[in-house]
């Protein structure tokens, strides 16, 4: 996929005019990474701000026993990079991240980048949205790790990640989770008895979205 056909896989981007994106196509390059590589390290500075085209990415941190503390996914046509500043012309590296599956890469030049499309107010809302959301995905782990059980955390994932749910293996969702494997399969079996969920073929699928998400909805949110 050549960088013009990769920007306009990216709604980010869907504003910008010709001109714009022959601009953006100069300040950007696009790269292939195979499962299991690193992205960036926690501490890390970037200079490039990154979009997946392609493939899964986790975003996790390193406990001071180095155990690996999920954090959440980033999924293809959504920004990597995570931003705590404007005034800066880097990017500084909050967590690790790197890609569960084969996956591509838009880097694009940040400091050209800003001043062009962000100082300018080109691309500024859609930055903002942006931004947004990685607030309220810090919110979702928030509540996940201080306010959930171990019910609301299973509810909460398979009401808003059923996809995901379905692919991994019950013991990668008891660890994403930080619950135990046997906590989880409690959970499932018990939605299944109450007719919330069901199973067919190893996949499960909702019956009952009002009851699923009153498991978790008005907990801490």
């Amino acid at each position: 996929m050549d960088v013009l056909s990769t920007i306009n896989a990216v709604q980010f981007f869907d504003s910008l005019s010709d001109k714009q994106k022959d601009y953006l196509i100069d300040i950007s390059s696009v790269r292939s990474f195979s499962k299991g590589t690193i992205v960036y390290f926690e501490s890390d500075v970037d200079y490039s701000l990154q979009f997946l085209i392609s493939g899964l990415v986790k975003i996790y941190k390193i406990d001071k026993f180095n155990n690996e503390i999920f954090l959440y996914h980033i999924y293809k046509g959504n920004m990597i990079s995570e931003l705590t500043s404007m005034d800066s012309e880097s990017i500084y590296c909050f967590s690790n991240a790197a890609f569960v599956e084969d996956g591509t890469i838009l880097s694009v030049d940040f400091k050209k980048f800003k001043s062009y499309f962000i100082d300018s107010g080109l691309l500024a809302s859609e930055f903002i949205t942006e931004i947004l959301e990685k607030s309220r995905q810090l919110q979702c782990i928030i509540n996940r790790e201080l306010v959930f059980d171990s019910t609301a955390k299973v509810a909460h994932m398979l009401y808003h990640d059923l996809e995901m749910f379905n692919t991994l293996k019950k013991t990668q969702i008891a660890f994403m989770l930080h619950i135990q494997p046997e906590t989880l399969s409690r959970v499932l079996k018990r939605f299944t008895r109450n007719m919330i969920i069901d199973v067919e073929n190893k996949k499960y699928f909702i019956i009952d979205e009002e009851k699923l998400s009153s498991t978790f909805r008005g907990v801490g949110l």
